[in-house]
């Protein structure tokens, strides 16, 4: 693979997450999103920021492993919460927002 193609799929890649991301604020906004989907995401975000880890990054392994596991399983949970036609169309509103910039 070329330093050009590979730079086409990581643009690409990064075009996708800038979309996906825009899709979830939309669903998290989205009157049909359940409440439940909403706590998982937000939850997820939280961890991610919060300062110190259920898990310490002291201990190996466990203390690396535990961001890498919790906050994927609760943005997954939360994901899967929001049903499918709510994130169709999120994603479809944040495609369009994209492609006007």
């Amino acid at each position: 693979m070329d330093a050009k193609s590979l730079m086409s799929r990581l643009s690409g890649l990064a075009d996708s997450a800038r979309t996906e991301v825009g899709a979830l604020r939309l669903a998290l906004r989205h009157p049909r999103t359940p409440v439940s989907a909403k706590v998982f995401l937000v939850l997820a975000v939280i961890y991610a920021f919060l300062p110190f880890d259920l898990i310490p990054d002291f201990i190996p392994v466990l203390g690396q492993l535990d961001d890498i596991i919790i906050i994927p399983l609760l943005a997954g949970i939360g994901l899967w919460l929001i049903p499918r036609g709510v994130m169709e169309e999120c994603r479809f509103r944040a495609g369009l927002t994209r492609r006007r910039l």
